[in-house]
Order: structure tokens, then sequence, then C-alpha cells
């Protein structure tokens, strides 16, 4: 195809693409329309700029319009590319996974932090719950390489996604990838010895706020990954009443929150039974993020 006897060239649809991008409200404007363009042609995004001038063939074109459609009526630039990126490692994604967000990042950070400073720690076994797209239990893993996780997820879908995860990644042999609502995916195991950590990012937005959620997220992500209910935390209860019973003596646990349920979330943790050594953990905004507790003895 050509526009006024000119052929659409990489360059020439990134700079249409742009400003049609940032009229609509699309999210990265630049950052996405390089995304979906470089999905199109197969190519790391760098290689764009090696090509600069190139045509682009007709059915390729007809392809990024689609998508460059889509992504007006506000669908998720990882969900059309069916890609995410998620502590320097790429996830597949789609609908039945929430989008990993760099929020929970902080999460693993601090994961990592205990296990490399901690004597006695060096293999730790590690319950992620509600793993969604395998994220969580895949940058663990990849990065702490004595580390063995059982990872679940109530969604039987989720649990697809995260299961070719964790296998296109190469950590089959050391994730697990059960479905289950929470802890009933652990009963079912052979060996049901106690974790050294529990780690979860459960659904946490007030039920009465997902209405205002942005298009993108409330039209497009797993609803049942987002509502934790009345006040945002009843999956969080449900996780903390029977985290005592499943993690060994001092272990801890880590839940991921939202930015202003720090005092509640501080609240929940503190009256249940069996933990110590509270704390509300900080993202790189310097927003609360993370509740995280040792199980006392």
């Amino acid at each position: 195809m050509t526009e006024y006897g000119q052929a659409w060239t990489i360059r020439r649809l990134l700079e249409w693409t742009t400003p049609f991008f940032t009229r609509k409200g699309v999210d990265s404007p630049r950052l996405s329309a390089e995304l979906l363009l470089a999905h199109v042609l197969k190519l790391p995004r760098i290689r764009l700029y090696t090509g600069y001038e190139n045509p682009i063939p007709e059915n390729e074109l007809a392809t990024f319009r689609d998508l460059v459609k889509r992504a007006v009526e506000q669908e998720p630039i990882a969900y059309l590319t069916g890609t995410a990126h998620f502590f320097n490692l790429e996830f597949e994604v789609n609908r039945d996974v929430l989008i990993p967000r760099p929020e929970t990042e902080t999460l693993v950070e601090h994961v990592l932090q205990l296990v490399r400073n901690t004597p006695g720690l060096e293999r730790p076994r590690v319950l992620d719950l509600c793993t969604g797209s395998g994220c969580v239990a895949a940058a663990i893993a990849h990065h702490l390489k004595s580390s063995s996780v059982l990872a679940t997820d109530k969604s039987a879908a989720a649990a697809t996604v995260a299961r070719k995860n964790i296998q296109r990644l190469g950590l089959d042999g050391r994730v697990q990838i059960e479905q289950g609502d929470l802890y009933e995916a652990v009963q079912k195991q052979v060996d049901s010895q106690p974790f050294d950590l529990i780690v979860a990012n459960p659904p946490y937005i007030r039920s009465d706020e997902i209405a205002k959620l942005d298009r993108n997220v409330r039209d497009y992500e797993p609803m049942a990954a987002l509502d934790g209910g009345p006040d945002g935390l009843v999956v969080h209860r449900r996780i903390i009443a029977g985290a005592a019973d499943r993690l060994v003596s001092g272990g801890r646990i880590y839940l991921e929150i939202a930015f202003d349920q720090g005092e509640l979330a501080r609240h929940v943790v503190g009256t249940a039974e069996g933990f110590e050594d509270l704390s509300v953990l900080k993202d790189y905004g310097g927003r609360d993020r993370v509740v995280s507790a040792r199980k006392s003895g």
C-alpha cells in the first residue's frame, strides 16, 4: 500500500501511529506502536531501527491496522502481542491471567534479599499462591537456583498459562504448577512438608472500586484476579488463616497489597495468631505494596 505515492515503511508507520495513539489515549504511544509492529513483523523491537526504511508488505500492514484498532479500544498491548515482561523474563499472557506489573517486582526483590542474607535458607521451599501467569514463581526460581516452588491458582485456565511459561523458561524441574483454591492444591501433594516462604499476589481491588478502574483493566483483565471483596483483603485473610500451619518455624509470608491498604493489612496480619516481625514494604515509588510477617517460634 502507498499513501500519496509513498510506501508505508517502518519509519512512516511509527511516525503515523505514535501521534494517533497519543490522541486516542493509548499508554506509552511510541513504545506501544513499536511493540505491535515488532510483533507483526516477528522481529526484536531493536531490529525495527535497522530496517527503518523497509516497506511493510500488504498482509502485515493489514494485520497491524487491525491491532491498532483494538489498541485504541483500550485492549492491552500485552494481550495483543501475547507477551509481557517481568523481572527481565518474557511471559506468555492472555485474558485468563493478569498482566505482570512492575510493582509486583517489589515482592520478588524482598524474597531474593531475604534468602541471600539468611544462613540456613540456601535451598528454600516456596509456595506461590494465586500464581496467574506464573511470573512470581518463575522469577524466584530463575534467580534462586537452589529453590523449589509450588505454585497454585484457582483458575484452571491460568494454571495452563503458568505451566507453559514455566516450561518455556526451562524451570519445570523446580517449579510445579497445580490448579486449586489456595491451599487446596497443597493438600493433594505427597510431600506436604511445610514451606520456608509463602508468597502471593492475591486480588486486592475493593469491589466498589472495580467500576472506576481504567477500561484497559476493567474490561479485559480477569475479574476474579482483581476483585478482593468489600475491603480488598478477603483473600488475604484466607491466606493468613492457613499460613501458619504451612510454614516452618521462622518462615515468612509476603502478600502484595494496594498502595492504600498498608494500615488495614497491618491490622489483618497483626491480629492473626502465630506471626511476629510484621512489616509493610514500599515499592519503587515509595508506596505501600507488600505486607510481610514471620511465623513465631
